[in-house]
């Protein structure tokens, strides 16, 4: 798609989102004629006399169908879904409805490595941006992680590399999108509420490797190998796993890639059997830019995690402190708890959902203490006396990270993984985490 194809076409932006606001701004430069819509009434004043000082068309507070009369294209914003009426009518219609990773795609001039799964992409992403950064690339981090793909696009210089994580959402509004390589990490059943089943589910994150080519690469879960048998697709496939021989594999606890061991596990900061399946996918992923040994080992003994999720904050007094504040469920907490073999002081607690605990009940062999507040201190309190493990109750995941530093030992780890949300006393799980870090820091002082 060149600049010229959109120039004097009607597209309209539907939602003014991050993504959104990102799509009017390359539209704009590409020359179409811009119609936003948008539930919300667009208040700031000095917002409105900026976009129609670029010809956008405002139709704030509804999206009337009207507009479609004469739309060429549809960038919509990729929470909203597509059941609502207006975008039933487009498809009605037939007008090619798309997010706007798909716009910059066209748009883009440089490869795309893109990473998708239900769980573990954010932390791959950030991974293969380190492991590009230290052998001297120029990797530009955006999509579902925050900065949206049509500004990295216009970021981009020739030698650039963008990495792009994709949610399902972005995903079913793709029509020709293409990476140079495909990240699958695990693909499990989520996002019931905006897809109307698995299978529709598991075809939108499939749909990354619809246009790819034997130019291309895939690297994929090995254990769901199955899932590859519903579509064909001419690109090779680099397998990883942490059970299997594939290649990249664990065994005697090193790291095998090709058949060749590359470091024990007890050599990488990021901890847990999740995360080393996230490392494994990344090094097979950056293998197709040929980025050197030294710049992924370096990344191996140095890469912390992202903030709160399983993020080594340091040490303390011979003791190992990790913030897991995204761990909002069981699920999570059970990979946190399963990451370790020492003495482990367990921070948890939160809102109550009126949910069971009993399913952490396996993971607690190497649990000494839990500390525990929130709405479901009790539920938390009752955990631990029933399989035997001393229970201190608290205020705060703040004053809990002064309490593991009165009652730990050298060689002990602190885990901060609540298994529950924040909102009974944050607004948010990155508060939360933030709170418990400000407790960590100052300890000792």
């Amino acid at each position: 798609m060149e600049k010229r194809v959109l120039e004097n076409k009607t597209v309209i932006v539907l939602g003014y989102g991050r993504s959104g606001k990102s799509a009017v701004n390359l539209l704009a430069d590409l020359g179409a004629d811009i119609i936003l819509t948008t539930n919300e009434i667009i208040a700031d004043e000095s917002v409105r006399r900026l976009l129609t000082g670029w010809g956008v068309e405002i139709v704030d507070g509804h999206h009337p169908t009207s507009l479609l009369n004469d739309a060429d294209l549809i960038v919509k914003n990729p929470g909203i879904p597509y059941r609502i009426d207006f975008l039933q009518e487009a498809l009605e219609r037939e007008i090619p409805i798309i997010t706007e990773v798909e716009l910059a795609y066209h748009m883009s001039k440089v490869p795309i490595i893109g990473i998708t799964g239900t769980n573990g992409k954010t932390t791959v992403t950030h991974l293969i941006g380190e492991m590009l950064e230290r052998s001297g690339k120029k990797p530009i981090l955006c999509g579902n992680i925050g900065f949206p793909a049509s500004e990295a696009v216009l970021e981009a210089a020739d030698d650039s590399i963008l990495v792009m994580e994709l949610s399902s959402f972005q995903l079913m509004g793709v029509r020709e999108f293409r990476p140079d390589v495909a990240v699958f990490t695990n693909i499990y059943e989520a996002h019931l509420d905006y897809h109307s089943s698995k299978e529709e589910y598991v075809e939108a994150k499939l749909n990354l490797l619809k246009h790819m080519t034997e130019k291309d690469s895939i690297v994929f879960n090995g254990i769901q190998k199955a899932l590859l048998e519903k579509v064909n697709v001419p690109s090779p496939v680099k397998y990883f796993s942490s059970t299997d021989t594939a290649d990249a594999y664990i065994k005697n606890h090193e790291l095998m890639i090709n058949g060749k061991a590359l470091i024990h596990t007890d050599d990488i900061l990021l901890k847990g059997a999740h995360n080393h399946e996230n490392i494994m996918a990344a090094i097979l992923a950056v293998s197709h830019f040929n980025v050197s040994e030294e710049s992924i080992l370096s990344t191996l003994k140095n890469f912390g995690g992202i903030p709160h999720r399983m993020e080594y904050l340091g040490e303390f007094n011979g003791t190992d402190y990790y913030n897991d504040s995204k761990a909002t469920n069981s699920l999570a907490t059970s990979f946190a708890l399963r990451s370790f073999t020492k003495p482990v002081i367990w921070i948890a607690g939160g809102l109550d959902r009126g949910q069971s605990l009993d399913d952490l009940t396996p993971y607690l062999e190497f649990v000494k203490i839990i500390i525990t507040f929130g709405e479901t201190k009790d539920k938390f309190k009752q955990l631990g006396e029933q399989a035997g493990i001393k229970v201190i109750e608290t205020d705060d995941p703040n004053t809990a990270a002064g309490l593991a530093g009165q009652h730990s030992e050298a060689g002990d780890v602190v885990l901060f993984s609540p298994a529950c949300a924040s909102w009974d006393q944050y607004k948010d799980f990155e508060a939360r985490g933030n709170h418990f870090k400000e407790g960590f820091f100052t300890l000792g002082h």
